[in-house]
C-alpha cells in the first residue's frame, strides 16, 4: 500500500470518527514498549519552562505607530513553545515574528498559546484562547503539533480529526493557517531499532495525513522532517538541545527558515516569481500524493492548487540573513530568508529579532 493511500485512509477515518490503522501484533507491541522505556531513559527530557516571547516585533518599521500590527498566533506543543532554549528571541515564534516583520516591513504582534507536552486534543483549548476576542483574531496562525501524538500512541485518525477541527475554526474566523507537520521522530539519536523504524513510519504517516486534511481546508503545510530529520541526524550536537530531543537555538532557526516563506506566502507577501511549483514539468499533483512526497522531504510546502482537488509542492532553499541587532530589547530581522527552487523529490511508493519588551 502506498504512502498516499495510507494517508488518505487516515484522513477518511478521521472524517467519519474512526480510529487508527493497526500495524502490529501483541508481541511486537510489547517489544516496542520496552524499547520506548529504554529510549526515555536515554533521551531524558526537560522540565524547563519555555521563555515567554509574546510581544511586538518590528517596531522599527513603524516608529510613528501609525500601522496596525499583523497578528501572529502560535499553537502546538513544546516545539511551538520553544522548549530547550532560554532566550525569547531564540524561540520559533520570535524568529518567525521577526522574519515576518522584516518581509512585511510592518510590526508583528505575537501571541503564543502552545503548551509543552500537548497533543492534538489540546488544540481546541488553544484555539478558544486565540478566538476569544473577535477584534483580536490573528491574521495568520502557525501550528506545530504531532510528535506527542506519536509518542503517546494517540490513534492517527483521532490526531488528524483534532487538527482538522482547529484549522476549520481558525479558517472560519478569517485566519490564514500554516501547519508545521509532525517531525521525523526516527532521527532522535538515542532511540534504537526497531522503535526508530516505527517512529519514523508513524510520524511520516501522520505528517502526510495532516497535510491532506489541512490543504483540503484551505491551509498550507510545511514538512518539518528537517526539524528532527536529515539535517539534525547529520549534526545532532549542533541542532539538538541538551536533552537530545528538543532542538537547540540553531535547530529552531533551521526550522523557522523552512516555515518563513510559507508564512509570508499565506499573507501574499512572498514574491510571485518564487511562488512557482517545485516542478513545472510535473505541475499539480493529487493532494494525497503531494502529501506523501512532502512527508519524505523536510522543508517542502504543500498548498492547494488554484482549481480542482490538486496541490502544489514547493521546496525552498533557505539562506539566513544576519540579525541587525541580536539583543533581546531590540528589533531583529533574524529568520528572514530567500528561496529558490530545487529538483523534485522522490516518487511516491511503498513505505520502506527579539521582542519590543525585555525578556
Amino acid at each position: 500500500m502506498s504512502r498516499a493511500t495510507v494517508a488518505r485512509r487516515i484522513v477518511t477515518a478521521a472524517a467519519y470518527g474512526g480510529g487508527g490503522i493497526g500495524l502490529l501484533g501483541g508481541a511486537a507491541v510489547g517489544l516496542l514498549l520496552a524499547e520506548a522505556q529504554l529510549a526515555r531513559r536515554r533521551v531524558g527530557g526537560s522540565d524547563d519552562v519555555p521563555p515567554v516571547a509574546d510581544g511586538l516585533y518590528g517596531t522599527v518599521f513603524d516608529l510613528l505607530g501609525a500601522q496596525r500590527p499583523l497578528l501572529l498566533g502560535f499553537l502546538g506543543d513544546s516545539t511551538a513553545a520553544g522548549q530547550g532554549v532560554h532566550r525569547a528571541r531564540q524561540t520559533p515564534g520570535a524568529l518567525l515574528a521577526s522574519g515576518l516583520a522584516a518581509v512585511a516591513e510592518r510590526p508583528v504582534e505575537l501571541r503564543n498559546v502552545a503548551l509543552p507536552g500537548a497533543k492534538s486534543d489540546d488544540l481546541e483549548r488553544q484555539t478558544n484562547l486565540l478566538l476569544a476576542d473577535p477584534e483580536r483574531t490573528p491574521h495568520v496562525c502557525v501550528i506545530m503539533i504531532g510528535a506527542n501524538d506519536v509518542t503517546g500512541r494517540m490513534p492517527l485518525a483521532q490526531s488528524v480529526r483534532h487538527l482538522s477541527e482547529a484549522v476549520s475554526r481558525l479558517r472560519a474566523g478569517g485566519c490564514e493557517v500554516v501547519v508545521g507537520t509532525c517531525p521525523d521522530l526516527g532521527s532522535v539519536e538515542p532511540v534504537g531499532q526497531p522503535l526508530r523504524w516505527l517512529a519514523r513510519r508513524l510520524s511520516r504517516q501522520l505528517a502526510a495525513a495532516q497535510t491532506i486534511a489541512v490543504v483540503e481546508l484551505g491551509g498550507r503545510t510545511v514538512s518539518l522532517g528537517d526539524l528532527l530529520g536529515p539535517e539534525f541526524a547529520a549534526n545532532p550536537r549542533e541542532l539538538f538541545g541538551p536533552d537530545n530531543y528538543h532542538p537547540s537555538a540553531e535547530g529552531y532557526a533551521t526550522a523557522a527558515m523552512a516555515v518563513l516563506p510559507t508564512l509570508c506566502a499565506a499573507l501574499g507577501l512572498w514574491p510571485q516569481a518564487e511562488e512557482r511549483p517545485e516542478s513545472r514539468r510535473e505541475g499539480p499533483l493529487p493532494v494525497a500524493r503531494a502529501a506523501a512526497r512532502a512527508a519524505q522531504r523536510g522543508g517542502t510546502e504543500v498548498a492547494a492548487a488554484s482549481r480542482g482537488p490538486w496541490a502544489l509542492l514547493r521546496h525552498r532553499r533557505r539562506r539566513r540573513v544576519a540579525a541587525e541587532d541580536p539583543e533581546p530589547t531590540a528589533t531583529s530581522t533574524v529568520g528572514a530568508a530567500q528561496s529558490a527552487e530545487s529538483a523534485p523529490g522522490d516518487e511516491d511508493g511503498p513505505e520502506g529579532g527579539g521582542p519590543a519588551h525585555p525578556e
